[in-house]
């Protein structure tokens, strides 16, 4: 502990007692602050939210309240995603060995039977038990466990979010029904004021809104950093395709448990990075312990690759089926991608925030990359969607003649791939009487998006920035098989790639990491330091009477030069 803390040797008993434990403070570089004082408030006018030891988790869980529109509608989602976890087991168990196919497909012929009904093809339970495998009872069952322990997570869940409902009715003055209309900046102002009378945080008497900010998105933070040094994502050289970025959902879950929340992450808890990150003699032993952990994640994702792969085939089947079905164009449709969503995030931008600006950004984006016109695309797309459309029109015609045509064996079947392809095909043929100027729609999108790689400019027309924005902004099908692929990608990923980055992570952790009095460790690109981080041109070309960047700003230290 530091000397001048040493002095409060007496207060600083009564909140050990209290099992909080020191922050040390961090000489921030500029003007001398006033020093941060810790309080006590005695013990007969504490309340239940006094000295929260875990003020990452309360703050973002008060803020996903806020967001998710109170507990009604946190519980109704948390419960219709275990029923709909759930039914895709039950109802895949059903298909799979309680139908009778033959019967249904018409290959098995009932006697005395001229109409076949759904109990013809239904099995009785007794006798669809007795068709499961052992080997589908041991996948029942593993479902079954994974299931429980679901359910304990959402119980879990629901009682933090139970006692954040009595946060904000008690202490906000804030009802379910008025979360609709208040945005989060008034629901963080009433936040700071609660703080002044119930000092949630004993380290400051005053908590702004980067603090809170800084607790939200403490380890977000630190990823938009890993991006911004190239640490993430993996780039894997893809034969006839390129170079592929992959960052899917799964690899994400697994970054966030090495990382960040595991047991073996560097951080000892959700506000303190370990002592020994902080040492450059640790280093190397740190290196080879985190590409340890890195392996052995990596094997069990190995491991678990059969039931994590089904489980995904079987997820996106039931959610997509149907709406490709009806719409196949959606497939065409482009959404930004994880990566894309961490490379343009901003540092201390919460996901509302995000969203909206990408959101805005999300028109000129499209109709950007349908700038880009293949014309052997084209007149393919235009002589198949001729074909299959013909095809399609002649089963049209003959079954409005007579219904009976489409009891013909596969004649549907046929049907619904004709109008599958012909979607397809004509959301590839472009709009001729459109044209857009690749240049201007791109500098409508920085507008928003705010970065770009300096070789972008001027290049917004050319094949290789259509290829790098198209990584950052996805086609819905290739997301959707990037998921599909994430069980088979993500051992491999781990296991041969981010584990030989290491070394860098340990010296990403330890090089941009600070502590802040009442805060914590956080990553020092948050602190938004100008001139710590900053480059030299944004002054020069913005604030050019501004005294210049100190000289241990090199490029390793420096942010990612923003388009804004």
């Amino acid at each position: 502990m530091l000397t001048a803390e040493t002095q409060f040797t007496d207060k600083m008993t009564t909140t050990l007692e209290h099992g909080y434990q020191p922050i040390q403070s961090y000489d921030i570089e500029g003007p001398e602050e006033t020093p941060h004082e810790i309080h006590v408030v005695p013990e007969g006018s504490k309340s239940r939210w006094n000295h929260i030891v875990d003020l990452d988790s309360f703050f973002t869980r008060m803020y996903q309240y806020h967001q998710k529109n109170g507990i009604v509608c946190i519980a109704l989602n948390e419960i219709f995603l275990l029923g709909q976890f759930a039914f895709i087991v039950m109802l895949s168990t059903y298909m799979w060995h309680c139908v009778d196919y033959p019967v249904l497909f018409k290959n098995k012929i009932l006697p005395n039977k001229t109409k076949v009904e759904l109990s013809d093809v239904f099995l009785p339970l007794d006798e669809c038990t007795n068709e499961i495998s052992s080997f589908a009872w041991f996948v029942i069952s593993l479902a079954f466990i994974f299931w429980c322990i679901m359910t304990l997570r959402t119980l879990l869940r629901l009682g933090h979010y139970w006692e954040m409902k009595h946060f904000y009715s008690a202490a906000l003055k804030i009802t379910d029904d008025e979360l609709q209309n208040l945005t989060w900046h008034q629901v963080q102002q009433k936040v700071r004021e609660v703080q002044k009378e119930q000092q949630m945080c004993i380290h400051k008497s005053d908590l702004s809104e980067l603090d809170i900010y800084h607790r939200i998105l403490r380890f977000k933070n630190y990823k938009i950093a890993m991006v911004n040094k190239s640490l993430l994502p993996v780039k894997l050289q893809v034969p006839f395709v390129g170079e592929v970025i992959f960052m899917t959902q799964g690899l994400k879950f697994n970054l966030d448990i090495l990382l960040f929340s595991g047991p073996w992450a560097p951080f000892e808890n959700n506000w303190h990075l370990k002592e020994d990150y902080k040492k450059v003699a640790k280093r190397k032993d740190l290196a080879e312990a985190l590409s340890r952990s890195i392996l052995y994640a990596g094997i069990i994702n190995l491991i678990l690759c059969p039931a994590i792969l089904l489980w995904q085939i079987l997820h996106t089947f039931f959610s997509y089926a149907e709406v490709i079905k009806r719409n196949p164009s959606l497939l065409g449709m482009r959404s930004w991608s994880f990566y894309g969503r961490l490379y343009f995030r901003h540092f201390n931008e919460l996901d509302h925030e995000l969203h909206a600006r990408l959101t805005r950004a999300y028109r000129p984006a499209a109709k950007y990359m349908d700038s880009f016109i293949s014309p052997l695309g084209t007149i393919i797309a235009q002589n198949l969607a001729f074909v299959v459309g013909s095809i399609g029109a002649v089963i049209l015609a003959l079954s409005a003649y007579d219904q009976d045509v489409l009891l013909v064996d596969h004649v549907l079947t046929i049907l619904s791939i004709c109008g599958l392809v012909y979607a397809t095909c004509r959301s590839m043929i472009p709009d001729q009487n459109m044209v857009w100027c690749p240049e201007a729609l791109l500098t409508k999108v920085l507008a928003h998006v705010h970065y770009q790689p300096d070789y972008w400019r001027g290049q917004a027309h050319t094949h290789n920035v259509r290829q790098e924005f198209a990584q950052l902004f996805q086609l819905r099908a290739v997301s959707l098989l990037e998921e599909l692929l994430s069980p088979i990608l993500t051992p491999y990923v781990l296991c041969f790639h981010l584990r030989h980055k290491a070394l860098d992570i340990v010296d990403f952790f330890r090089n941009f990491t600070v502590e802040v009095v009442g805060v914590g460790d956080v990553c020092s690109f948050a602190q938004m330091d100008v001139r710590k981080h900053g480059n030299a041109t944004w002054q020069t070309s913005v604030h050019s009477g501004d005294e210049p960047l100190p000289s241990d700003a090199n490029q390793y230290t420096q942010v990612r030069f923003p388009v804004s």
